[in-house]
């Protein structure tokens, strides 16, 4: 079975060991998730599980999002009643804010099944899938490290400044991927082998050491990693 859940930082913290060292841990706020899909090679070409995470009221709601997780009276539902072919299965539970699908083995997997933290309680690492920090426009130091330029006399104005990027008569261009100034942050990041420090069960609470990327309160994929060693 696919050992993934989705949930939303928290924020981060430090706790004590036995041994009295303090540990820099995130707080997640992992599951509860319900199963709203299961993929199949046979229709889909592929193993896998769609999961859906907090609930979203049904006034904001579109009607295909309603329709995802529950049946509803409509024109193709009738027709396919007529041809006694029945739609695909629904999990019955409320639409989501949040949907992923996890690729894995889908055995054991129901639609509308209910996944817990306690999916996690024997994982020793986790990996943590997130979307970074946006921080506007920026410049090449705070972009991509650049020193920038000296601090002397001789330098008007460009302490900050890139340096020349241009070529000569041939190619006569700037290369694609050149490093610049440009927009900063909000890409899809995955912090790898995050050790799992502790799983409460009761309040749905993953603590795990480091930390992971986004705000407080961003949306977070969390998997039992495949890194060895």
């Amino acid at each position: 079975m696919a050992k993934g859940l989705l949930g939303r930082k928290v924020g981060m913290t430090q706790i004590y060991n036995e041994s009295g060292e303090v540990i820099p841990v995130t707080v997640i706020e992992a599951g509860p998730c319900h199963i709203l899909q299961v993929r199949t090679p046979e229709r889909d070409g592929y193993d896998a599980i769609q999961v859906g995470y907090l609930d979203k009221p049904r006034r904001l709601a579109r009607r295909s999002e309603r329709g995802h997780v529950a049946k509803l009276s409509s024109k193709r539902a009738k027709k396919l009643a007529e041809q006694n072919r029945e739609p695909g299965q629904k999990p019955d539970c409320e639409p989501k804010r949040f949907v992923r699908e996890f690729r894995d083995s889908a055995t054991g997997c129901e639609v509308g099944q209910e996944l817990t933290v306690e999916l996690l309680a024997d994982v020793a690492s986790v990996d943590v899938t997130g979307t970074s920090k946006g921080r506007g426009f920026a410049g090449v130091m705070k972009r991509h490290n650049f020193h920038g330029q000296r601090a002397s006399h001789g330098v008007k104005k460009v302490h900050r400044h890139a340096g020349g990027t241009g070529c000569s008569a041939s190619p006569s261009r700037v290369f694609k991927g050149k490093k610049m100034a440009g927009q900063y942050g909000t890409d899809r990041v995955t912090v790898r082998n995050l050790k799992v420090v502790k799983v409460d069960t009761e309040n749905n609470v993953l603590l795990v050491r480091g930390a992971v990327p986004g705000p407080n309160g961003g949306m977070l994929e969390i998997r039992a990693t495949n890194k060895v060693g």
